[in-house]
């Protein structure tokens, strides 16, 4: 066994979070010298703390309304920055652009499927519903696409972790939902949606698929967190997220960004929607990073840019309802 002091990780009570946290818990683990297929050396040196935040616990009202999507990740950053724990494990697109002074990702591991999925009982696509059908979402973004594609569709509001979601669907309290793929595989649910929306056409949240590591800006050089970085993940997550900066996103803007990598370039795709789908701004861009001094940096610059050029575009089309 190792005799490094354990790691504290932080994650939030839901289903979701614990099985995100617990595939990480295994690879710190392994990295600090443990067996990963052995839960007592597992937990003995890289312990999960749970953390219920105020997203949890408030879910009758869009993130919007009650502050944002930092609500799902600020008394986590609390507890790392108090020192109650050392890293925590958050779904990237959860994270806001911005984050407190102290804390930084230190780490990006590989990136599930980061499309959204269509789940109904009733049809195969979202395109298929019938005129005037409830579609439910708890994001602004994918009730703005849908929006833009389906005007005639009534969007519920639809917040709870992905069992109350699809028991709300199975309840018929909507005829169809939207979710992400990469929660649902991750949780062996991967076989549910009936389809999945082209990511081209319907962006994802910046992020999406991708989980964050969050640490104190002094922990960033750990060792261990050398053995969970994705770089190839990295690079697109920092296109997406730097067309976020530029949009200074968060739950208040629909957003969607899709970075490809091929060939050693980077190619993007970023959008904005007015809350009712009435109004799209979409830029898209490529930039060779194998001459690159700094591939992340290109693509943060790219994505940056992108996000300036909807931003401009859209202007107050685009701004947070009132």
């Amino acid at each position: 066994m190792p005799t490094q002091p354990p790691v504290r990780i932080g994650a939030r009570g839901s289903k979701l979070s614990l099985a995100q946290s617990g595939m990480v818990q295994r690879r710190i683990a392994a990295a600090l010298g443990a067996d990963p297929n052995d839960p007592k050396e597992v937990e003995a040196v890289a312990p999960l703390i749970v953390i219920t935040t105020t997203g949890d616990r408030v879910q009758d009202r869009r993130l919007l309304e009650i502050g944002g999507k930092g609500l799902f990740t600020k008394e986590i950053e609390e507890a790392l920055l108090s020192g109650a724990i050392d890293c925590a494990v958050h779904s990237m697109k959860d994270m806001p652009a911005i984050l407190p002074d102290g804390l930084c990702i230190a780490a990006i591991p590989e990136r599930e499927d980061p499309r959204d999925a269509f789940l109904s009982h009733k049809v195969e696509r979202l395109e298929d519903l019938p005129q005037g059908a409830i579609l439910g979402t708890a994001s602004l973004r994918r009730q703005a696409q849908a929006l833009h594609r389906r005007p005639d569709l009534d969007v519920q509001m639809l917040r709870g972790n992905v069992d109350t979601r699809l028991a709300k669907l199975a309840a018929g309290e909507a005829d169809g939902i939207l979710l992400a793929l990469s929660g649902l595989k991750r949780l062996g649910l991967g076989e549910l949606p009936q389809s999945l929306l082209d990511p081209v056409e319907c962006p994802p949240a910046p992020g999406q698929g991708a989980l964050a590591i969050e640490t104190r800006v002094s922990d960033i050089g750990a060792p261990w967190l050398e053995a969970i970085r994705h770089r190839p993940t990295a690079v697109a997550v920092a296109a997406e997220r730097g067309a976020l900066t530029a949009l200074e996103g968060s739950c208040k803007t629909a957003i969607g960004a899709h970075a490809r990598l091929a060939n050693g370039s980077l190619h993007l795709i970023v959008e904005a929607l007015s809350a009712d789908g009435a109004h799209r701004f979409r830029h898209e861009g490529s930039t060779e990073l194998s001459s690159a001094a700094d591939p992340q940096e290109a693509a943060r610059a790219l994505g940056f840019s992108l996000g300036e050029a909807v931003k401009a575009e859209g202007g107050e089309l685009i701004l947070p309802p009132e």
